[in-house]
């Protein structure tokens, strides 16, 4: 292991910059890969990406970065590729702060930040080194997500090619997609969500077997049949749709047929059912028919004390006579009659005459 501390300055950083926003960039004389196969999308907000050259404008201190220096010269950036990107791209007229691009600045304000030193690491490390360094420091402005560490462990064919489908808000897949996965591409959250669902949430070992792959077609089209058999079997799209973990569903009811139309006018009268507090969970409801899921709007302690005054402290199934707090609430009218939660419809039931009914 060999670390030495070097001062680069931003002109020196920048120069023979080349963008290739699918896969790599590369600038310090194109010898410095920014984003290598480990490392995140950009994430910085515009706020965060002013801060960084508010700070370098008025020569305060970065926090050190890490290279990877590689045997043939060339370096991989481990951290400040967040930072480094905000200062390049503002260099190279990407984008302005308080409408003022660097080519407005004047001659001694372009230089001031062009001979702004970098206090950058140069690490000489075997692959397991740069890894285990990767997975512990973790220390950036932005803290990586889980699948950003995968990411930096699983580095091969497989990687590039998940990411060009599910790590980018551009791609044409990422836009159908989108409306049914309620995460983020650029923080690896959706390619997770994807090798959740094929993997039956063993992503590590998913990723350890196929990193060697050529391509990820495997995964990219079990998402795809996922999100066509979602559109299929609910052709109405509804915002509440994002927020379902659709794969336990498809594995279970891709190979059997639907009445679409029966499912939709549930879905519907229960979209307007005020006892119903959380929508997306209808969508499973529909399909499995487990009560579980449809998170019934409970009866107010007013509604229990309503009908417990009303039945006389007795329990309407075994007659006997018990305090309040021994009760509890029932609906009168039965779900599959389609019950609502109100005063009319409590009942009050004895602990274990509740329990009894549920069991049946």
């Amino acid at each position: 292991m060999k670390i030495e501390l070097q001062r680069i300055t931003i002109g020196e950083v920048a120069k023979d910059y080349v963008d290739n926003a699918e896969e790599w960039v590369v600038w310090y004389g194109g010898k410095l890969n920014i984003r290598p196969k480990y490392q995140r999308e950009f994430v910085y907000d515009d706020k965060k990406r002013e801060a960084v050259i508010n700070s370098v404008r008025k020569n305060f201190p970065l926090n050190v970065m890490y290279w990877m220096k590689n045997e043939d010269g060339t370096f991989e950036i481990l951290d400040g590729q967040q930072r480094t990107i905000s200062i390049c791209q503002y260099v190279n007229w990407d984008y302005s702060i308080n409408a003022q691009y660097f080519h407005g600045l004047t001659k001694d304000e372009q230089d001031q930040i062009l001979n702004y030193p970098l206090m950058i690491y140069f690490c000489e490390w075997t692959d397991k080194e740069r890894l285990d360094w990767f997975e512990v420091i973790n220390f950036a402005w932005e803290k990586l997500t889980p699948q950003e560490l995968r990411n930096a462990i699983y580095t091969w064919e497989w990687l590039t090619d998940a990411k060009r489908h599910f790590s980018k808000t551009w791609c044409a897949a990422y836009q159908i997609w989108n409306d049914y996965v309620k995460w983020s591409a650029i923080r690896q959250e959706i390619l997770e969500t994807a090798i959740d669902w094929i993997s039956d949430w063993f992503i590590n070992q998913y990723m350890a077997e196929h990193q060697h792959n050529q391509n990820a077609n495997e995964l990219r089209l079990y998402f795809q049949n996922v999100i066509n058999r979602i559109k299929a079997t609910f052709p109405n799209y509804r915002k509440e749709m994002k927020w379902v973990n659709w794969w336990p569903l498809y594995n279970q009811f891709k190979d059997k047929q639907v009445n679409t139309d029966e499912l939709e006018k549930e879905i519907k009268k229960l979209m307007m059912d005020e006892d119903v507090t959380k929508k997306p969970w209808i969508y499973p409801y529909v399909l499995t028919r487990d009560e579980k899921y449809l998170s019934i709007r409970a009866f107010t302690d007013k509604m229990k004390r309503e009908a417990y005054e009303r039945q006389n402290w007795i329990c309407v199934k075994c007659d006997e006579h018990f305090q309040i707090e021994e009760m509890e609430a029932d609906h009168i009218t039965p779900r599959s009659q389609w019950w609502a939660t109100t005063a009319e419809n409590c009942q009050m039931l004895c602990r274990d005459c509740n329990r009894r009914k549920s069991d049946k």
